[in-house]
């Protein structure tokens, strides 16, 4: 990783990177509101298990471990060097940079989480500015953009470990995550790096039905960390399962998401309201890659409405956050047919050489007509998406996660926060579009997805295919909001064309 050195007490700029996943572990869920939602394939929020009056399984963290063998050490890693952040502090704290975790005045067993476990050599430059203002008293509350794979759940982890008092066995940090996928993920990030510190930890997420536990009969969470979907955790709390009285420290990954209109905003703000009522002085953490303006004004009026205390803020500017660390093309397609063909026989061919690929689509119905052609001409691939049962979700990304499988089908379930640093190839079956308006583009998922590839710095090539004039059209506006021209592959039948792609991105 890299260092740098920064004081942000009025307005300091910096650069970004580092995170790492895995861990060990069972950990406990349950169910939540019947709810219908737009984002990422719809209901991940919706639990089957309620349809039958059930409540959740316990799912196994270890089943969900990462195999060490395959990953890459992060350890050393560069920040991308042309991301930027403008960090604004309010009144008179001052932040002193932190050159080394032992800058920031943490346990001992917390240091040997990082430094064993994590095997992170030093701050990266994001963290260097984010973590003294995470850590300084009197903890404000932060709202923080920052690139995809720029050590963000790093950031916000350690600031759930170092505020949990050990000795008390109560519920004293939460993090809210849109997706059961992403709330795992983390949980992984937070078992690896807490490993030594005695701190407890649960999963509040939607689950099957294979052990029957209704609400009413679960004891009172007693963990010292929670980290779940927005529709678990309310449940919990309405049924006074989850208590607020102890809570130092709200998270909310994929802050933009859980705070929009089209995402989780309701249930958000309801947890907001009850730790606020509970323990007023929580310090509440925005975290995301991407901030709308209607949405950053909103987040904001909350923070500063609800919290009623003054808070920090850092932000990307726009023209920045396309990842330079990743080579973006797009194909001409003249039909649906041809979109299969440049992706079995151009990309998933040399892809092979690589490393592993995400493909996305639009719907359901898509992931399933793109996986039955590409099984029919002989191609390994696995398809993610929202109405495949719990388990069948997990098993699938643990797989992916350990190298068993390489092609990955997704909807947008995944193109939040996902975190495997072997994809180098993200394909854009389809462009992402607003539910709303079909006709306009999603630029912050567009951001998103593409953040899939070149995790941490690394290179990584994403190809757009366009069917026609409508996809030009969208992928026209994605090109002028991020003010960048994505260059376009002169053939979808040339071989050569594809190959010359990946060696300018550094894949070949």
């Amino acid at each position: 990783m890299a260092n740098s050195s920064s004081t942000a007490s009025s307005t300091a700029a910096f650069v970004a990177d580092s995170s790492s996943t895995s861990s060990s572990t069972a950990a406990s869920t349950t169910a939540n509101p019947r709810e219908t939602r737009s984002w990422a394939d719809e209901a991940d929020e919706i639990d089957q298990a309620e349809q039958s009056e059930k409540a959740s399984a316990e799912p196994e963290i270890g089943s969900l471990q990462i195999d060490e063998s395959k990953r890459v050490n992060n350890s050393t890693l560069d920040d991308p060097e042309d991301s930027r952040i403008e960090a604004v502090t309010s009144g008179d704290t001052l932040y002193k940079s932190a050159k080394r975790f032992e800058d920031l005045n943490l346990s001992p067993e917390l240091l040997k989480g990082l430094y064993v476990e994590m095997k992170f050599e030093r701050p990266s430059k994001i963290q260097e500015i984010s973590l003294p203002m995470i850590l300084t008293p009197p903890y404000k509350n932060l709202i923080a953009q920052a690139h995809n794979g720029s050590g963000k759940t790093t950031c916000f982890v350690l600031g759930m470990l170092s505020r949990v008092d050990p000795k008390i066995r109560a519920p004293q940090a939460l993090c809210i995550c849109p997706t059961r996928e992403l709330a795992i993920q983390n949980m992984e990030v937070l078992l690896k790096m807490g490993k030594f510190t005695g701190i407890t930890s649960e999963l509040a997420i939607p689950a099957d039905a294979a052990n029957y536990i209704p609400i009413s009969k679960r004891p009172p969470v007693s963990a010292q960390v929670v980290i779940g979907t927005p529709g678990t955790v309310n449940k919990w709390v309405t049924a006074r399962k989850l208590g607020m009285s102890c809570m130092k420290i709200l998270v909310f990954d994929e802050a933009d998401h859980m705070l929009a209109e089209s995402g989780f905003q309701d249930d958000s703000i309801r947890i907001m309201k009850a730790i606020v009522k509970a323990s007023a002085d929580c310090q509440v953490l925005l975290f995301s890659a991407t901030f709308g303006e209607s949405v950053k004004a909103f987040v904001t009026k909350i923070v500063r409405d609800l919290f009623v205390k003054d808070y920090n803020q850092m932000f990307v500017k726009k023209e920045e956050l396309s990842l330079d660390s990743v080579k973006q093309y797009k194909v001409q397609c003249p039909d649906e047919l041809s979109k299969v063909m440049v992706i079995k026989d151009k990309i998933l061919e040399l892809g092979q050489k690589v490393g592993q690929t995400i493909i996305f689509v639009r719907t359901r119905n898509s992931a399933s007509m793109l996986h039955t052609s590409l099984v029919d001409y002989g191609y390994e691939v696995t398809t993610i998406q929202g109405a495949l049962k719990q388990e069948d979700r997990d098993k699938i990304i643990k797989e992916f996660k350990e190298g068993l499988t390489q092609v990955l089908i997704s909807t947008d379930l995944l193109a939040r926060g996902f975190d495997q640093s072997q994809v180098n190839l993200v394909v854009n079956y389809d462009l992402p579009v607003r539910h709303e308006s079909p006709s306009e583009p999603d630029h912050e998922v567009y951001l998103h997805r593409i953040g899939r590839a070149g995790r941490f710095g690394r290179k990584g090539a994403i190809f757009n295919l366009l069917c026609d004039d409508r996809d030009n059209m969208l992928m026209s506006k994605i090109e002028n909001h991020f003010n960048s021209q994505v260059t376009e592959i002169a053939s979808w039948k040339s071989e050569e064309d594809f190959e010359n792609a990946l060696k300018k991105a550094g894949l070949l």
